[in-house]
C-alpha cells in the first residue's frame, strides 16, 4: 500500500475512533480503497427502535450511513481528508432483520472544489434488499494557502 494510501486509511479509522456516537454503536471499519468505504455495526438491544418487534432504530441506521459517506469521502483521491455532511437523504426500504449486522457501503462518486457526492446502501445478511439507502453532499476542507 502507497504511503498516501496508508495515511487516508489511518485518519478514516481515527475518524470513525473519535466520534462518540461510532464507538457507542460499535461501528468497525470494514473496507476502504479510493472513496469506496464499508463500515459495519452489530446487532446491539440498546439500539432496538421498538422492543415489540426487535428492530434496530432508524436513527442508528442513519448515524451508520452518515458515519460511512464521511469516510467514503476521506478516502477518495481527490479529497484532501476532513469532511462535514451538508446534505444527507436516507430512504428506509425495510426493516433490518433483529439479531443480524448491520452493514453501509457508501461510494465518493464526484468532487468539485469544495463539495463531494456520495451514495450509499445498509444492508443486513441479505444484500439483495438494502435496508436504506442515501444520497448526500459533503464538504471537502482544504488546507488553508500557507499552511503546511
Amino acid at each position: 500500500m502507497d504511503k498516501t494510501k496508508e495515511t487516508k486509511l489511518r485518519v478514516a479509522r481515527q475518524f470513525i475512533e473519535a466520534i462518540p456516537h461510532s464507538r457507542a454503536l460499535g461501528m468497525q471499519l470494514d473496507g476502504l480503497h479510493d472513496g469506496v468505504a464499508e463500515i459495519s455495526m452489530p446487532y446491539d438491544l440498546r439500539l432496538v427502535g421498538d422492543p415489540r418487534t426487535g428492530v434496530i432504530h432508524g436513527g442508528a441506521v442513519s448515524a451508520l450511513m452518515d458515519t460511512c459517506c464521511g469516510a467514503a469521502v476521506m478516502s477518495h483521491p481527490d479529497s484532501p481528508a476532513g469532511t462535514a455532511t451538508i446534505d444527507l437523504r436516507i430512504d428506509y426500504m425495510r426493516a433490518a432483520t433483529p439479531g443480524q449486522r448491520i452493514t453501509a457501503r457508501a461510494a465518493c462518486y464526484h468532487v468539485t472544489r469544495t463539495v463531494a457526492f456520495v451514495r450509499a446502501t445498509a444492508f443486513d445478511d441479505d444484500a439483495d434488499h438494502p435496508v436504506a439507502s442515501a444520497t448526500g453532499a459533503f464538504t471537502i476542507e482544504r488546507p488553508q494557502r500557507g499552511t503546511p
